[in-house]
C-alpha cells in the first residue's frame, strides 16, 4: 500500500472509514466479523482508522480499539467530538478533556492520532478549541488534529493558533465545493484533506439502482441523490465511470478513488466498506495510475455532467424522524 502524509502523519492512501459497522447503512454485520474485516483491511496495507464518538453512541470506537489492539502502534486511529457550547476558554478545555478521556477508554489506548471537531460550532471560537488541543498535543495525549465541514475562514483562524493536521469534509465526483476554497487553502497551509463518503455513500460503486429501497438506519432514505429520479438522472455520471472502468480493467469505484488521489498528493478518501471484496476493491484503487491525458479527459467530462441530489446533515437529521 502506498502511503501519504497529512502534515506529519503518515498513513495509507486509502483508509477505512469504520461507521457503517455500528450504524448508517441498514444491517450491521456482528462484531466479531467487523473485527475480522478491520483486520483484514490492515492485512492489505490499510494503516488509518476513523470512528467518531457519535457513531453507535461510543459503541464504534470500542469496536474499533478491540480490532486494532494487536497493532496499535502500526496505525493511526481518528476519532472525532461535537459540543455546541461553551463559555470560555476554560470551558472547552474542560469539554474537550472530558470528551477525549472517554474516547481514550473506548478505544482502549492512551493517546489518539487524529482528533477531529465533527462540525466547527459557530457559538464558540475556533481559537479556544485549538489552543484547548495545541495542550493535548503538547502532553503527549493527541498527535494531531483537525476540523470537519470547517470554512477557509475557520480553518485559517484556528490554524493561526495551533496548526491543523487535517481537514475532514465531504468529497467526491458528485460532491465537489470544496475544490474552490477549502482544498486550495489546504494546499497552502500543508494541511491533508481527508474525504468522507468519497463514493457519494456508495452511488458511484454503479452498484445502485432507481428502484432500490433502504430501512431502518439507512441515511440513504434521506440522501436526496438517492431518490428514484436523481438516480436516473445521474446516469451519464456513471455511464462515465463504467467507461473509464472497462478501457482500465477495473471498477467504478476504484476510477474514483483513482481520480481523488491523482487530484492531490495530500487527499486520503475514507471510504465505508463492509465485506471483504469491497475492502479489497477500494484499497486496491491505490495502486491504480491514471495517466495525465485519462485525467484531464474524466475533469472535462464531469465539468459536463450535472449532478442531481446531494447530501446535507439537515437531511441526515430526518431519518431520526422516520419510523
Amino acid at each position: 500500500m502506498k502511503t501519504r502524509w497529512l502534515r506529519d502523519l503518515e498513513v495509507s492512501a486509502i483508509g477505512m472509514g469504520v461507521m457503517g459497522f455500528s450504524h448508517g447503512y441498514g444491517p450491521t454485520p456482528l462484531e466479531d466479523e467487523a473485527i475480522e474485516l478491520i483486520r483484514y483491511a490492515h492485512e492489505l496495507g490499510c494503516t488509518f482508522f476513523d470512528t467518531a464518538e457519535g457513531y453507535g453512541a461510543g459503541l464504534n470506537e470500542e469496536l474499533l480499539g478491540r480490532a486494532v489492539a494487536p497493532f496499535r502502534q502500526d496505525v493511526v486511529v481518528a476519532t472525532k467530538f461535537r459540543f455546541a457550547e461553551a463559555e470560555s476558554l476554560a470551558d472547552v478545555r474542560q469539554q474537550l478533556t472530558a470528551h477525549l478521556d472517554a474516547s481514550l477508554q473506548r478505544l482502549g489506548t492512551d493517546y489518539v492520532d487524529l482528533y477531529y471537531q465533527h462540525r466547527v460550532s459557530p457559538d464558540i471560537p475556533v481559537e479556544y478549541v485549538a489552543e484547548a488541543m495545541g495542550e493535548l498535543i503538547e502532553a503527549g495525549r493527541v498527535r494531531g488534529w483537525g476540523q470537519s465541514q470547517a470554512t477557509v475562514e475557520q480553518i485559517r483562524r484556528a490554524h493561526a493558533v495551533t496548526p491543523i493536521t487535517a481537514i475532514q469534509s465531504e468529497y467526491s465526483m458528485m460532491e465537489r465545493g470544496f475544490e474552490a476554497d477549502v482544498i486550495p487553502a489546504c494546499a497552502e497551509l500543508g494541511i491533508g484533506f481527508v474525504p468522507f463518503s468519497p463514493l457519494a455513500s456508495g452511488f458511484l460503486s454503479g452498484k445502485y439502482s432507481a428502484d432500490r429501497s433502504y430501512t431502518g438506519d439507512d441515511v440513504r432514505r434521506v440522501i436526496t441523490r438517492f431518490e428514484p429520479g436523481n438516480v436516473r438522472a445521474n446516469q451519464p455520471l456513471l455511464d462515465l465511470l463504467h467507461r473509464v472502468a472497462e478501457a482500465k480493467s477495473v471498477t467504478p469505484a476504484q476510477v474514483s478513488l483513482a481520480w481523488m488521489l491523482h487530484k492531490q498528493p495530500f487527499h486520503v478518501p475514507i471510504p465505508g466498506m463492509r465485506t471483504r471484496d469491497r475492502i479489497a476493491e477500494n484499497l486496491g484503487a491505490a495502486e491504480i495510475d491514471l495517466t495525465d491525458a485519462e485525467f484531464a479527459d474524466i475533469e472535462t467530462a464531469l465539468d459536463a455532467v450535472a449532478i442531481h441530489g446531494d447530501r446535507t446533515d439537515a437531511d441526515i437529521a430526518k431519518l431520526r424522524d422516520l419510523d
